[in-house]
């Protein structure tokens, strides 16, 4: 028995229940909102795992919550409540909520989710059909390509059924927005609710827990053999990716020993925590490349677990700098890199390559060092620059303390907080014509015809009565003649306009 409250109950949280006070000072109201991830939720957990909990966290500290994932967790949380589909059928978790909070395939694989009237809030901070560029490369190029069509049908799946949308960056804003107006999403309807289209789509940052971080246990120094206290430590933080580029960095540590000898570099993770996602080829390119140039053990280390998300600080504040290279790209203009919020949160100073919302953050607030994409030297220059000159490294650091107060998770995630204190259905999904309209846009044969029908049928039933009262003033004879004349000159001009 238990004094816990069943947030699954079937007696509904009373409307007037205030909790919290808004930025505005006055109450608000109880909101029951569901945030489902399909990722794992555990003490070892990745990007959007950690995300939805987080989210959970900002928002019940108003409403009612409850974090849903795939299977049981032993994690717990003093104002939100975990399920898991294995004991609980998400149907019935569905029906509890008043507003649905998702990223990924939690719709995909539910399809009862789309056709349900909840408030759906999706979170597209990750485009996933920009990773499966880089993601399924080694598939073969038709599960290659299947891979792309999945994930991009899934979001579009997502892109014309969501009532409220947020992403990453402002940068992610520009480009959802012309998927989203694509699929007819951005229309009058949801213009003239709101000519910034703010309150449709905002943007929400990956953020920061408030705690800052102190060290608790030896994670890497005195409890890696190789890696003695006055050694110098880059840090390589979260999982090895194919879009990301490990190789250049390991050849820049090659080049690095010779003028420092103390550097050692650690992979923090290379194994996912999510046994869904298997090892990518980098990460076994990665330890190749490392053996064969002798670096293994030496003045490279492989974590090859998963590091447990209370305590990671540790190796972050044991390092010297942090690393995180990529390739340049399409997925890299629209990523978040969400490894180098982990280094504002503990004030670790970090060299990336150039590229994306993060990378432009770390130039333009001193964070660290910029560099290009696969360039050996510049990448060794600006790690020795940092391991050596304490002063420089000091400086970025003390910029990663003030900077890292305006990410906190209670900060970023204020746009959906809004939302969540007034949910409501998108205005353009509460419009049969403009459903209808968006229904035509996603088959673009019908909906081409459809355009061009309309406004002929229109002018044909004009015309049709202009000919008539002609017919009766002036006889058929001219009639034909002047529509002859009429049609000629309309398709010559439009010949001219569409080949001239």
């Amino acid at each position: 028995m238990t004094d816990e409250p069943d947030l699954l109950a079937d007696e509904p949280v009373p409307s007037d229940a205030p909790v919290g006070v808004p930025a505005d000072g006055g109450p608000v109201r109880r909101t029951r909102i569901v945030v489902a991830t399909e990722d794992v939720a555990a003490a070892k957990m990745a990007g959007p795992a950690i995300r939805a909990w987080n989210l959970a966290d900002s928002l019940s500290h108003e409403h009612d919550v409850v974090l849903a994932t795939p299977q049981p967790s032993d994690l717990t949380h003093p104002r939100f409540r975990l399920v898991n589909e294995v004991e609980t059928d998400f149907h019935e978790t569905l029906d509890w909520c008043d507003v649905l909070v998702f990223q990924g395939w939690t719709m995909w694989n539910r399809p009862y989710v789309a056709t349900s009237d909840k408030v759906l809030v999706v979170d597209i901070y990750d485009p996933m059909h920009l990773e499966q560029l880089e993601q399924a490369k080694d598939n073969g190029p038709e599960a290659r390509q299947a891979a792309i069509e999945a994930t991009t049908a899934v979001l579009n799946q997502q892109l014309a059924r969501g009532d409220f949308f947020f992403c990453a960056s402002e940068t992610q804003r520009t480009f959802w927005l012309g998927q989203l107006a694509a699929l007819g999403r951005v229309n009058a309807a949801v213009y003239d609710a709101d000519p910034t289209l703010r309150t449709f789509l905002d943007v929400v940052p990956f953020g920061l827990e408030p705690q800052i971080p102190a060290h608790s246990a030896p994670a890497m120094r005195g409890a890696i053999e190789g890696i003695g206290p006055d050694d110098k430590v880059v840090l390589w933080g979260g999982g090895v990716y194919n879009w990301f580029d490990p190789l250049t960095l390991i050849r820049a540590i090659d080049r690095l020993k010779e003028q420092v000898p103390e550097v050692r570099l650690v992979f923090m993770g290379m194994t996912h925590p999510n046994p869904g996602i298997p090892k990518m080829r980098m990460a076994v390119e990665t330890v190749q490349l490392s053996d064969e140039l002798g670096l293994t053990g030496k003045h490279v280390f492989f974590n090859d677990t998963w590091v447990a998300l209370d305590e990671r600080h540790n190796f972050l504040l044991e390092s010297d700098v942090a690393v995180a290279t990529h390739f340049d790209g399409l997925e890299t203009d629209f990523a978040f890199r969400t490894r180098i919020l982990d280094c504002m949160w503990s004030s670790l100073p970090v060299v990336a390559t150039e590229g994306g919302a993060l990378s432009d953050l770390v130039a333009e607030r001193g964070l660290g060092t910029i560099v290009p994409s696969e360039d050996v030297d510049a990448l060794v220059d600006a790690l020795e620059r940092h391991l050596v000159d304490a002063e420089f490294n000091a400086a970025c650091r003390d910029q990663m303390r003030i900077v890292r107060e305006e990410y906190r998770w209670d900060v970023v995630a204020r746009p959906l907080l809004e939302f969540c204190r007034d949910p409501h259905r998108a205005p353009d999904l509460l419009d049969a014509d403009l459903v209808a309209a968006m229904a035509r846009l996603a088959r673009v044969g019908e909906a081409a015809e459809i355009a061009l029908a309309r406004p002929f049928r229109r002018g044909a039933y004009r015309k049709v009565a202009v000919a008539a009262r002609m017919a009766d003033d002036h006889g058929v004879r001219f009639t034909v003649r002047h529509f002859g004349r009429s049609l000629w000159t309309s398709v010559t001009t439009r010949w001219e306009r569409t080949f001239g």
